[in-house]
């Protein structure tokens, strides 16, 4: 996974720059309100969304998160002195259709059909029904605060955040994905199930640090296990430049299993150019998995339920594990009234399967008022035999297509408003 242009240079505009200040008035001491602010924020963006090449053909449905998922959040900030402020945010995720916390995929519980294939079948109903299948969605363990909570310091000498933030290699996903995350034609489509790359850690303490266009940050998330120091932990990287001309990034994020291997890393190179028409986009991400992150916790799971552990890890695991370069092009034009943003992407799959994708889509946006605007956007993926990517949008998976090998098409229309 917006507008500004990405969630890293939000990020990093409101340390270096402050929060909209909203006095807290009554509502606090006096002594207090004299110095600390806080502001209530969020977007609301909800349409309709049409998607061909789910089995029983196509579903048609009002859906939260076209271009930006729902969201609510309170950030506040006070000035201590001597340069330094303290702040703290803490935001939560919601459906505008439902008013949930969480969604499941378009598909459901299905799987690729790769991870299942020459199962028993009693196997394929397990990892369907119950290991991994339901987990197939966004936040559907329900925290009240999925998207981010932090406190934090901002210094002469830069920020140092603590609590549950965006990793590295996300941010620069999002500030060098030509759609910003919006829409089924997001590059970041592609890498979601599994995903490709961790948007957001727990337990984690950030240093940022901004200046004359020279970003950067790095992150150590906690796996607070009783086992060890690096058993469930994750650290991450990033650092670029961006001026109103041209940008440079690069990103790598590792994370460990709970036996403390090497699991899930991500590195992302990314570029921007302001060619005055447009500005181009460019981006490069290299996904490997050796031990599946959750692996341990699956196999124990499996095994409780009866499957000997020898097929789980000959035949389940090795399915899990990643190795998958994406690579993603594209342009944003603005058109004098609103904005138009084409790409593509494709997603080299270098594991045995081989399920390559590709995808090609374009959105446009059209502003009605400086806080609310209309957009339209299509997607067209192809899937080669092995793949089934059925695209979602920034808010949802879109999940699985029909079988191996089916394409998919994704018509999408929405209204977000911001406040």
């Amino acid at each position: 996974m917006k507008q500004p242009s990405s969630i890293a240079r939000r990020s990093l505009q409101k340390l270096a720059l402050g929060f909209t200040l909203l006095p807290l008035a009554a509502a606090v001491p006096q002594a207090f309100a004299q110095t600390a602010n806080v502001t209530l924020y969020g977007i609301v963006d909800v349409g309709v969304s049409h998607v061909q090449g789910v089995k029983g053909g196509s579903v048609t449905q009002l859906a939260s998160g076209i271009m930006e998922g729902s969201r609510g959040g309170i950030r506040g900030t006070e000035d201590i002195g001597n340069g330094i402020k303290a702040i703290f945010a803490a935001e939560m995720r919601f459906e505008g259709d439902t008013g949930a916390l969480g969604n499941r995929a378009i598909s459901g519980t299905q799987l690729p059909d790769r991870f299942t294939a020459g199962l028993p079948p009693a196997v394929q109903a397990a990892l369907t029904n119950v290991a991994i299948g339901p987990s197939i969605g966004v936040n559907v363990s329900n925290k009240l605060f999925d998207r981010q909570v932090y406190v934090g310091l901002i210094t002469p000498v830069g920020a140092v955040l603590v609590g549950r933030q965006y990793t590295p290699a996300f941010e620069i996903v999002s500030r060098f994905d030509t759609f910003s995350l919006a829409s089924a034609a997001s590059a970041s489509q592609l890498a979601s199930i599994p995903a490709g790359v961790d948007i957001r850690m727990d337990n984690s303490v950030v240093y940022r640090i901004e200046k004359d266009g020279i970003f950067g940050s790095a992150m150590w998330a906690f796996g607070e296990s009783a086992a060890g120091t690096k058993n469930g932990s994750m650290y991450g990287v990033n650092a670029g430049y961006q001026s109103g001309r041209f940008g440079v990034g690069a990103a790598y994020n590792e994370k460990r299993d709970s036996l403390g291997r090497k699991s899930l890393n991500s590195a992302v190179f990314g570029a921007n150019f302001n060619a005055g028409l447009a500005t181009v986009y460019a981006m490069y991400a290299q996904i490997k998995e050796p031990n599946p992150a959750s692996g341990v916790e699956l196999r124990a799971g499996l095994v409780a339920q009866g499957v000997p552990g020898i097929l789980v890890d000959t035949g389940v695991l090795p399915r899990l594990m990643q190795n998958l370069r994406l690579m993603h092009v594209g342009a944003k034009a603005n058109l004098g009234v609103g904005s138009l943003m084409v790409g593509y992407t494709q997603a080299d799959d270098k594991r045995a399967s081989n399920a390559d994708t590709k995808s090609y889509g374009a959105a446009y946006t059209y502003p009605l008022s400086k806080r609310t605007d209309i957009n339209f956007a299509i997607t067209k993926v192809d899937n080669n035999a092995n793949a089934q990517v059925l695209p979602g949008a920034n808010g949802y998976l879109g999940g699985v297509t029909a079988f191996g090998g089916k394409d998919a098409t994704i018509t999408q229309f929405s209204l977000r408003h911001k406040f």
